[in-house]
């Protein structure tokens, strides 16, 4: 003789349709808003933005204290920090004044004519003239302002 717990109808035994598709909705919007809340993995263009800026201090801080010119160049696929020894322009090799290139989707419009502009850090700290580099990425736009003064800035 089959024993049954009170009040349980041994017909029932597993889910029906319509709730397996009520769980997996639920599941699949909780999905959506997990990816909708990631970040980018290139992270943020003003990120982007702030290193560059911050390198370019350090580039101003160095001709100072050096008492040597050091140069900036813009292009759209990175920039880099360029000093003057025996004559000529050599490439900076210490890690945060070597060539860098921008994260992929980004893209620089420097304010010059050229594809590849250049400032100039004298051993007082001015630059040369004043540059805007706009930072793009998909919608996005940031825009680095180096004042004739050596000042930096990101924004306007």
């Amino acid at each position: 003789m089959p024993i049954s717990v009170a009040g349980s109808n041994a017909r029932e035994r597993g889910f029906t349709l319509i709730e397996l598709m009520i769980v997996i909705a639920i599941i699949g919007l909780a999905s959506a808003v997990v990816v909708m809340a990631l970040p980018d993995p290139r992270g943020r263009l003003t990120d982007e933005a702030a290193r560059f800026a911050a390198r370019t201090r350090a580039a101003h801080d160095l001709a100072v204290v050096g008492a040597r010119p050091i140069s900036v160049w813009v292009s759209e696929g990175g920039y880099g920090f360029d000093e003057r020894l025996d004559g000529a322009w050599v490439a900076m090799g210490e890690k945060p004044l070597r060539v860098t290139r921008w994260s992929s989707g980004t893209r620089a419009l420097p304010s010059g004519a050229t594809p590849r502009d250049r400032i100039l850090f004298d051993s007082t700290g001015m630059a040369d003239r004043p540059l805007d580099v706009t930072l793009t990425r998909s919608r996005e736009s940031v825009v680095v302002h180096v004042a004739a003064d050596g000042a930096v800035r990101i924004g306007g």
